[in-house]
Formats: structure tokens, C-alpha cells, sequence
């Protein structure tokens, strides 16, 4: 069972969501925040999996909320929630440790595969929209780290093609490799790389010059 708590000032909002998330026999909602202060203590008392984080809100917002949880051990996953397809606020985030973001009009199949897909680490929450985002608020490349040497020249070409959003599978059928196998070299740069998702290598690529 996948545990979610869910943060937004508007209580109509999070009804519809709680409800949506409830009829799934894998996801169950824990608890619900009106605001970034309310949600530190509930994430600290119900320690769900994954966190759907509203980023404007009064009290405290997403942003401050966010960059606190993530400074915890073992935080759970964040997904912000933005009315805006560019949103700066939402490129902090990610780059704060968020795990993506989702427009507050996404499907409901989209918001729960987003949940899924998060919570296994495995994907990258609509990768072309997180591509166009942090190109949309790009700054200057900062120099890449040494970390990136250690990977192999096989690493190299499964992390340039992820960081473009592809999938294991796609990965897989463009490289001649199993699954398995895409899986493996995924998770090995994400250690050399000191990242904790895809969301982070799609950010590191971007902050680097490397896509």
C-alpha cells in the first residue's frame, strides 16, 4: 500500500483528490494539510510514501515546506502541484528534491500513475515537461562534477538518453540491452551520480550543459 498525504489550502480540491486516490486498491490517503506547517508535523507523525505538495499556499508554502521535509532522514517523495505549465516556483522545488510536479488539471490517470511512478523511483514524471521546464529557466552550465568521469562510456549513453526522457524500455530497444540490464546501469550512475531519481538526473544534466 502506498501511503499519501495531501497539501492544499483548498479543502474542495483535496475531496476530490482523497476520493480519486481511495477508490485504488494500491493507495490510501493518511492525512491531509491546509498549509507547509501543518504538513511538517503530519508528514513527521504519519510518515507516508509520497507527498502531493501544493506549492502556493498561506502559512507557509510548498517551497520552505518541501526544502525542510527533504532535510529529513528517509523523507518520502515529493510531487508539487502548480496551476502553471513553467513554473519557476516548480523548478526550485526539483531542484530543492522533489520528485516532479503535476498541473492541478492532470487527469486523474496521470495523477495516479504520477503517484506509482514516483514512489518506485524508477521514471521521470512527464519528462518532456520537466525537460522544457528547466529549459525554460535555464541559467549558465555550472562546471560538471568529477563524479561524472567515473561513468563508463556504456553509463554515459544511458544517462544522456534518459536525461532526454526515455524509458527503460525505450533505452533498452535503442541500446540492444534487457530491461534488467537498463535497469542496473540506471541505478549505478544514480550512485556515481549522488542522485536520488530520474527527476535529479534530468536536473543534473540540465544544470551541467550535458543535454
Amino acid at each position: 500500500m502506498i501511503r499519501v498525504v495531501l497539501v492544499d489550502d483548498q479543502a474542495l480540491f483535496r475531496a476530490g483528490i482523497r476520493m480519486l486516490i481511495a477508490s485504488q486498491p494500491d493507495l490510501e490517503v493518511v492525512g491531509e494539510a491546509g498549509n507547509g506547517k501543518e504538513a511538517l508535523d503530519l508528514v513527521r507523525t504519519t510518515r507516508p510514501d509520497v507527498v502531493l505538495m501544493d506549492i502556493r499556499m498561506p502559512v507557509m508554502d510548498g517551497l520552505t515546506a518541501t526544502a525542510e521535509i527533504l532535510t529529513r532522514p528517509e523523507p518520502p517523495r515529493i510531487v508539487m502541484l502548480t496551476t502553471f505549465d513553467l513554473d519557476e516556483a516548480a523548478a526550485r522545488a526539483i531542484r530543492q528534491g522533489a520528485s516532479g510536479f503535476l498541473l492541478k488539471d492532470a487527469d486523474p490517470e496521470f495523477l495516479l500513475a504520477a503517484i506509482r511512478t514516483v514512489h518506485s523511483g524508477s521514471s521521470v514524471i512527464a519528462a518532456s515537461a520537466t525537460r522544457d521546464l528547466f529549459a525554460h529557466f535555464a541559467e549558465a552550465p555550472k562546471p560538471v562534477p568529477a563524479q561524472y568521469a567515473e561513468l563508463t562510456d556504456r553509463e554515459r549513453e544511458i544517462f544522456a538518453l534518459a536525461a532526454r526522457g526515455l524509458s527503460n524500455a525505450e533505452i533498452a530497444g535503442r541500446e540492444y540491452l534487457s530491461e534488467a540490464t537498463v535497469k542496473t546501469h540506471i541505478s549505478r550512475i544514480l550512485s556515481k551520480l549522488s542522485l536520488r531519481d530520474r527527476v535529479q538526473l534530468v536536473v543534473f544534466a540540465f544544470e551541467h550543459g550535458l543535454i
